[in-house]
């Protein structure tokens, strides 16, 4: 089994900062893509940004130049640091990864969730 856990969410003013982490545990062989998606009340979920483990990045053009992308392989850990936030980034935000599984017969790909955190930005 593979778990991913996310932390850092919470209630900030418009112009502050949050750093999320999302840790990977269980019987992990390798990590390939980690991601940060968001989704609104009442509205789809979206990604944010995606790094890979050559740590290329990709960003939605609403956080670009405000958020930053970022992973710990021996961690196992992805981070979102986000800068001058703005009511409209007021979501839950899920970790998410392309993770291959060590098996008794081997190995597997599998996309895993975390199971969201919550970043509020109000005054």
């Amino acid at each position: 089994q593979v778990q991913l856990v996310e932390s850092g969410g919470g209630l900030v003013q418009p112009g502050g900062f949050l750093r999320l982490s999302c840790v990977a545990s269980g019987s992990i062989f390798s990590i390939n893509v980690m991601g940060w998606y968001r989704q609104a009340p009442g509205k789809q979920r979206e990604l944010v940004a995606t790094i890979t483990s050559g740590d290329s990045t990709n960003y939605a053009d609403s956080v670009k130049d405000r958020f930053t992308i970022s992973r710990d392989n021996a961690k196992n850990t992805v981070y979102l640091q986000m800068n001058s936030l703005k009511p409209e980034d007021t979501a839950v935000y899920y970790c998410n990864a392309d993770i291959r599984i060590r098996l008794f017969s081997g190995t597997s790909d599998r996309r895993y969730w975390g199971q969201g955190t919550q970043v509020t930005v109000s005054s």
